[in-house]
């Protein structure tokens, strides 16, 4: 795992690069504002259907808006 800048994300996202964007805070901080494209982490349990692919790019983002 390895931690990238706003910036570095900013560039994926404008790229169109291909990452799931995982918002990892509760479904009320989602439904509050999100970042474009970013799909909230449906918990542990779920991530096998989530992500079938292992070899897929996620970046995983919290962004508390209080």
């Amino acid at each position: 795992m390895k931690t990238i800048s706003r910036e570095d994300l900013k560039e994926k996202i404008e790229r169109s690069d291909d990452f799931v964007l995982l918002e990892v805070l509760s479904e009320h901080s989602y439904v509050r504002g999100h970042l474009p494209g970013a799909v909230r982490f449906p918990g542990r349990a779920e991530i096998p259907d989530f992500l079938p692919d292992k070899s897929t790019e996620v970046v995983a983002y919290c962004s508390n808006f209080n």
